[in-house]
């Protein structure tokens, strides 16, 4: 996968985070708090795994035990904490290389599991980890006849750049 590819998609993941933090903003019917929860328990589980990988790349250490924390953050603050980590992956993914992204690197899982990955399968791990999850809260949100917004490379290349829309 190229460089290029890998800022438009980490770019469009940013993109679909904001709108779908936008949505489940607009959620404040006390009727709905329990889906609320969930869809803010799925989206800091994202979050959360985000962070694993990201220290893995850095090489850095985590403080995390589990894919997701004991304690529910406020949806404001879990957004505040999403928009700077997809920042980072942003700027991360501007400035590698391909023999960076071929390298291999060893890790080890929240369970104590041994793991292996390059830097591109790790980066597309958190791609499609996080298209995944945001579908199911995308899901949450229909459950509750709200419509979920559209969480696609499509709109989000025709958004970002209306040119394409042009024959």
């Amino acid at each position: 996968m190229s460089q290029k590819i890998l800022a438009s998609l980490f770019a469009q993941k940013s993109w679909a985070n904001r709108e779908l933090f936008d949505v489940l903003a607009s959620v404040t019917s006390p009727e709905h708090a329990a889906s609320l929860h969930t869809a803010i328990r799925t989206l800091n589980h994202i979050y959360v795994v985000d962070r694993i990988f990201r220290a893995h790349l850095a090489g850095e250490k985590h403080p995390y035990t589990a894919t997701n924390t004991p304690e529910t953050p406020e949806l404001g603050e879990l957004h505040f904490a999403v928009a700077e980590t997809d920042l980072w992956f942003e700027d991360y993914v501007s400035r590698i290389d391909a023999p960076a992204l071929a390298q291999s690197l060893a890790f080890q899982f929240t369970d104590g599991d041994a793991g292996r990955m390059t830097r591109e399968e790790m980066l597309f791990h958190v791609l499609t980890h996080g298209s995944y999850h945001r579908g199911n809260v995308g899901q949450v949100l229909k459950g509750i006849s709200v419509a979920p917004p559209r969480d696609l490379l499509t709109k989000f290349l025709h958004v970002s750049e209306p040119s394409r829309r042009q024959g």
